[in-house]
């Protein structure tokens, strides 16, 4: 970390080589100028991993696989954006049975729930009540933390039951899943889901009474999944409060992904607009009205404790959102599972054909969109997958902006943190974001 604190008329670097409690290795870089910033960058280092390359040329039952080795914290959005866009390209997306998407919402509701926990309490709390580490924030709220790992635990079983296991799961293929769940394997996790649900919504007030959180208001472009009837996660035409309205095949022709030295991760915006923001804010403040009751009863006590009515226009406020979403996807799975009968058939089969699809889920941190292209044996001729934090890269960059100018009477040190707890408030994958290299040939 950079130390040089000079005076507000000269030049001054905060700098953080290696980012803490983030998945993956990026840096934070910022030089001011006269107390003002002058070069932003939040600097992806992580090798890339090529993954669209390693799809080139498989099976398409290969696909949902491969992608859920992409991230061990949210693999079923990946596994599910990929069925979706897939089943798009080979005509079979309108023949899915509604009892499958149920089960899809479902094998969602786990990853919402173990993936919003681990960031909430093990990785971001520990930010706004001042301590190191979630193992030094367990000294004094020794509860808090057994409660979150307890719904955590709970959130990654939810997840092996319909994938086989909780982290990588093999369970979804193409058309639906390998094998549905036993009622009785189902219906044994209902009453500890129950205790969760009311912790859960105990831990939501407590974040939303008794944390203080930075004011820090943008006007943000909110990017999400809209569906008319239900909180988004799998399906949806996707949306954005200023006007943006695209079916999911659409989506990657209104984006552009463009690459900056600094980063190898390709960084998304709007074309002809630029930046735009993706994860449970913009989710929130897109389809509240839609919240399972037991998150929406929550939400005007959120409010009034915040102290700001919807829509949010400050990021910080990520947390108790997060807190919302992990009330409703318990609820939402308490529901399914209470209601469950297991399917006559846990997949409708798919066959091969030419053909394009694209289609995007609702990962923990955002919108996660998958295209592929078919030959007619069912090999993917082509595909593309752009990450949630990779759309997310430059909104996090103007944040740090408008943030640096706060900062020109803040030590190095205690400028440094405050720039990371900004990005640990996106919760960043960055192993996910990271599949780009631009190489220049050199001639000797």
């Amino acid at each position: 970390m950079s130390r040089s604190n000079k005076g507000r008329n000269e030049t001054r670097t905060i700098r953080v080589g290696a980012l803490a409690r983030v998945e993956g290795e990026g840096a934070l870089h910022i030089e001011m100028k006269d107390g003002m910033p002058d070069a932003v960058r939040l600097e992806i280092y992580e090798p890339p991993r090529f993954y669209e390359a390693f799809l080139r040329g498989r099976d398409m039952h290969e696909v949902p696989d491969i992608t859920a080795r992409i991230c061990g914290i949210c693999p079923v959005a990946y596994q599910m954006g990929a069925c979706h866009a897939l089943e798009r390209a080979l005509g079979a997306f309108n023949m899915i049975d509604p009892p499958i998407r149920t089960l899809r919402n479902l094998f969602y509701c786990g990853e919402w729930i173990e993936s919003h926990v681990l960031h909430m309490f093990m990785l971001h709390l520990p930010d706004f009540l001042g301590y190191e580490s979630a193992i030094s924030m367990a000294e004094d709220h020794a509860p808090i933390v057994k409660q979150a790992l307890g719904i955590k635990k709970l959130g990654n079983e939810l997840v092996g039951l319909l994938g086989g296991r909780a982290v990588h799961p093999v369970g979804a293929r193409l058309g639906g899943f390998y094998r549905a769940p036993d009622e009785a394997d189902a219906r044994a996790l209902l009453p500890r889901l129950r205790v969760a649900l009311d912790q859960m919504s105990e831990l939501t007030l407590f974040l939303a009474e008794q944390v203080e959180y930075p004011d820090l208001e943008r006007d943000y472009e909110f990017v999400a999944l809209c569906p008319e009837d239900e909180y988004p996660m799998n399906l949806g035409p996707i949306r954005s409060n200023k006007g943006l309205a695209v079916e999911q095949n659409d989506f990657g022709n209104v984006i552009e992904e463009v690459h900056v030295e600094h980063s190898t991760a390709l960084h998304s915006v709007i074309k002809g607009r630029g930046p735009y923001l993706v994860g449970p804010l913009a989710r929130l403040n897109l389809c509240s009205d839609r919240l399972h009751p037991r998150a929406a009863e929550l939400l005007p006590k959120v409010c009034e404790s915040v102290g700001r009515t919807l829509p949010w226009s400050n990021n910080f406020l990520s947390l108790p959102a997060r807190a919302l979403e992990t009330v409703h996807a318990l609820a939402l799975a308490h529901d399914i599972i209470e209601n469950y009968e297991r399917p006559t058939r846990s997949y409708v089969p798919v066959e091969p054909r030419p053909g394009v699809g694209g289609h995007g889920t609702e990962a923990p941190r955002g919108v996660c969109w998958h295209r592929y292209r078919t030959d007619r044996d069912g090999t993917i001729l082509e595909a593309r997958i752009v990450p949630p934090t990779s759309q997310n890269q430059m909104t996090i960059e103007d944040d740090l902006r408008l943030l640096a100018e706060r900062l020109a009477d803040v030590d190095d040190e205690r400028a440094a943190l405050q720039c990371e707890h900004l990005i640990r408030n996106y919760d960043p994958c960055i192993s996910c974001s990271v599949h780009f290299l631009k190489l220049e040939r050199s001639w000797r």
